[in-house]
């Protein structure tokens, strides 16, 4: 048996596997996110453990004697968020997450005054990432700074309390700003630069390597053997496992709050300019490009609170629109934007609303705005190759197959959606401890059956051509008033 675990942002997710790659059992146990200032989002370190341990009891419960089988356990998680220990190992404030703005300046200050950052990391330094949060506490809250003795990231918060022992990944550490991404290793400089030591980060392992044995006293209570082992990686990396690409060239697409774009590389390819990620991926000699626009789902959640209406009630009513003769346009900047734009001050907006538009119009150019942000962030991550022969469709928001056509119809890309399934984190997660207690990679990461492929219509696409450009063309208007204004 194999259990995966993914410590998200709304929720930690649990799944037992077999052998074969089964299902056993599952459960969620719900998050809550603290925005206690404008541009602020912070968890509770423990509120993941406490919600860990619920999981895995209620696991326990619907598995019954078939947990006591467990090998190993595979982590996944929420990247770039900083979890600060001190030399006993005490949490020193809440975790600041991949979604907080707050160092905005120090991100702007850090990507201008070292280009390190660039060539050896292979990103630009952005509000997200965790080495400018780590810049804000040296400036901010510089009692609490001087106390840190190890920086985690969340999942490994979770490994350190599974285990006893600090690892991380290079997939997830890739995300921190500090590792040398083509080395696979960390960058003392780049530590340095934000008044770090190397000691004060975790060791680090291959996701598809042990990490960690679980405690004594956690075996125990579970009724585990003594040597199940632990291993992990970033959630997109790990999602990538459960899905099978892990074949440079092979692409996903996952709608989530965020939404995501991406793909497999044989080596290590920045594109710094253009917003796009450059990662390691979870298993070792591959990495990955990753666009990404931060208010996916999200959006659709935004508009559901303001209107009142259900998500599933703005999709049906968004269907009803003509798309040909549309005249709104809305850009999904709701949190900034990473891929292309790097602007943490990016905003969101509808453009061309009349009197006439009612919620189906607005709904519409919402699911729109946001296909159109994923084909900016695939321009993107195509330029260091082909496009993607076709994309395999994840999240909450690929069971709405009219939007999967739609991002078919606007990226010019087929989408493949799989047979029902596990195809989040937490199944990459268990992939990846299966591989660590000693199975095949091949064996264990294989692609998932297809239910169903959405092709591009070439008249939609010619369609979407032009109305993107409109679309890019108001933002860059935009941006280039706010920069005039400022002047």
């Amino acid at each position: 048996m194999y259990l995966g675990l993914d410590i998200g942002t709304s929720s930690v997710k649990g799944l037992l596997q077999n052998q074969d790659g089964e299902t056993i059992a599952s459960h969620n146990a719900i998050l809550s996110i603290s925005r206690p200032k404008e541009g602020y989002s912070e968890q509770n370190p423990q509120d993941w453990i406490e919600a860990t341990k619920l999981v895995i009891s209620a696991i326990k419960g619907k598995a019954g004697s078939e947990l006591t089988k467990l090998l190993a356990i595979g982590l996944s998680g929420q990247m770039h968020g900083l979890v600060a220990m001190d030399k006993a190992d005490i949490v020193l404030r809440p975790a600041i997450l991949w979604n907080d703005a707050r160092c905005d300046e120090q991100a702007k200050r850090l990507d201008a005054q070292f280009l390190d950052f660039r060539r050896i990391a292979g990103n630009a330094v952005m509000a997200g990432f965790t080495a400018p949060k780590a810049v804000w506490m040296a400036e901010q809250e510089k009692e609490i700074f001087k106390q840190i003795k190890t920086i985690l990231l969340p999942k490994d918060y979770v490994r350190f309390w599974l285990t006893g022992e600090k690892f991380s990944d290079m997939s997830d550490a890739s995300g921190t700003l500090w590792l040398d991404v083509e080395k696979r290793e960390y960058s003392e400089t780049l530590i340095s630069h934000c008044g770090l030591d190397i000691s004060q980060m975790p060791a680090l392992r291959e996701g598809t390597e042990p990490a960690g044995i679980v405690r004594k006293s956690l075996a125990d209570e579970w009724g585990l053997s003594s040597k199940v082992v632990v291993s992990g990686a970033g959630d997109n990396a790990a999602a990538a496992c459960g899905l099978g690409v892990v074949v440079p060239g092979d692409a996903f697409v996952s709608l989530g709050t965020s939404g995501v774009v991406f793909k497999v590389t044989e080596k290590f390819y920045p594109d710094v300019a253009n917003g796009a990620h450059a990662f390691c991926h979870a298993l070792p000699k591959l990495w990955h490009q990753m666009g990404v626009t931060l208010a996916a789902t999200d959006s659709l959640n935004w508009l559901s609170e303001i209107t009142g209406a259900s998500v599933g009630s703005l999709a049906k009513s968004a269907r009803k629109v003509n798309a040909e003769n549309s005249t709104l346009l809305f850009h999904p900047y709701l949190s900034g934007e990473r891929t292309p734009h790097n602007d943490s001050n990016a905003r969101g907006g509808f453009f061309g609303l009349a009197r006439s538009h009612g919620r189906a119009e607005m709904a519409y150019s919402v699911f729109e705005g946001i296909s159109y942000a994923l084909a900016d962030c695939l321009d993107v991550i195509s330029k260091s190759g082909q496009k993607p022969k076709t994309l395999l469709a994840v999240g909450g928001g690929a069971s709405n197959f009219h939007w999967l056509q739609q991002i078919a119809d606007c990226t010019g890309v087929p989408v493949s959606l799989p047979k029902e399934g596990e195809f989040g984190g937490a199944n990459g997660a268990a992939r990846l401890a299966a591989i660590a207690s000693g199975r095949d990679a091949e064996d264990i990461l294989r692609k998932p059956e297809i239910q169903r492929i959405f092709h591009p219509a070439e008249t939609n696409n010619e369609m979407h051509k032009s109305r993107r450009q409109e679309w890019q063309s108001i933002y860059l208007s935009l941006s280039r008033g706010a920069v005039d204004a400022n002047v």
